[in-house]
């Protein structure tokens, strides 16, 4: 079962065409990744989806983005309530300068819970299911910027479980890790996807390849090619496919 349908998506900045005519359908409780040199389109595909572009002026977008068949860009969309349904993990592990229990408490506050005992239970189910809770149970009170920067991303990751999304976008997630931090992450997405349909962008492609279900890779703004992982690699039907992940460009 398909979660996003994205049909004929064109996203100019200004003069600048920056996606162009992306068709793509996304599989529920999968592990979806975009792969591709910088400036492609990867990072801009994924902040259209919860609709982050909105925050660009310049930001003009045609096409339709279908999340569980409801037109996103429709007048009737509640963006706040698509950013509950759709949460964001970003590259650079940005924690808020308060406590570990308020970082996590932040979102449910936000959406009206204010009962201790409904807030203890979705901060500890956010902490468990972000595979952070045993180390930092017992640090709650502590200030979150005093964590290592692996623990700060999995803090990051239960703040967005905390709302209760279906889905996790994750713009470079690891980029800033170092190589522990990142194998944890990744374990962490791998188990996340029976309850939660994850995006990610990535430049590492081993990583692409270790833990997502299909590949996109893209080009000037363009999807290339779209296929199970292990066949992109493996075979891809595209030249630009073959040249990119053997490292001829990018």
């Amino acid at each position: 079962m398909n979660k996003f349908e994205i049909r004929n998506l064109n996203l100019h900045y200004g003069d600048f065409h920056a996606l162009k005519n992306i068709k793509l359908d996304i599989g529920e409780h999968r592990i979806t990744a975009f792969i591709g040199p910088s400036g492609c389109g990867k990072s801009t595909l994924l902040r259209t989806l919860d609709r982050m572009n909105d925050l660009n002026e310049d930001c003009r977008i045609e096409g339709k983005v279908l999340l569980d068949g409801e037109d996103i860009y429709s007048r009737k969309t509640d963006v706040d309530y698509l950013r509950r349904k759709v949460g964001m993990v970003f590259q650079k592990p940005s924690p808020f300068p308060m406590s570990v229990y308020d970082n996590v408490a932040y979102g449910p506050r936000t959406h009206g819970i204010r009962k201790k005992e409904k807030l203890n239970e979705i901060v500890e189910k956010a902490l468990r299911d972000a595979a952070i809770w045993d180390e930092l149970k017992d640090r709650l009170t502590n200030r979150a910027t005093g964590l290592s920067g692996g623990q700060q991303q999995r803090l990051c990751i239960a703040r967005a479980l905390a709302v209760n999304p279906d889905v996790i976008l994750m713009d470079e997630p690891t980029s800033a890790l170092d190589p522990i931090s990142t194998a944890k992450i990744e374990e962490l997405m791998i188990k996340l996807k029976k309850d939660y349909t994850i995006i990610t962008v990535t430049h590492n492609m081993q990583q692409a390849r270790r833990i997502s279900d299909k590949t996109a890779f893209f080009l000037s703004g363009q999807v290339i090619e779209y296929e199970d992982t292990e066949k992109l690699f493996e075979s891809p039907s595209d030249k630009r496919t073959a040249e990119y992940i053997s490292g001829v460009f990018g």
